[in-house]
């Protein structure tokens, strides 16, 4: 079962920007943390980003401190992932999920992902 539909990933050049959506199915995207994560190939699901409920509070991998920006749209049901000066380093198929909140966003056990989108970061 996909809860969450990731979208604007692609290739771009180091440096660059994207912006990912995601948008909620199935449930109401403001009772929940959500989280970003990202799976490159070799390497364990790493934990990058949080929002809180509110929107709020915030939390970043110290990877993309200062580079990435999360926010929330709840009259949307999206959560976005604004990335700046992109690295090689970012490839990934980044995943968001739903935490029950984010102080501990990276140690729960999460069961449903959506399909995820693809940041190639490359010259």
């Amino acid at each position: 079962q996909v809860q969450f539909v990731e979208s604007g990933g692609g290739l771009v050049q180091p440096g660059g920007s994207l912006r990912l959506s995601c948008a909620a199915s199935g449930f109401t995207l403001d009772v929940n943390a959500i989280a970003w994560f990202r799976l490159a190939p070799g390497k364990e699901r790493e934990g990058v980003s949080c929002i809180s409920r509110s929107g709020g509070s915030t939390y970043y991998a110290d990877s993309v401190k200062g580079r990435f920006t999360i926010s929330r749209d709840n009259a949307k049901n999206t959560v976005y992932l604004q990335m700046n000066s992109l690295k090689p380093e970012d490839t990934a198929v980044y995943y968001c999920a739903a935490p029950p909140i984010c102080t501990y966003y990276t140690a729960y056990s999460y069961t449903r992902w959506g399909q995820g989108t693809q940041v190639t970061v490359s010259s």
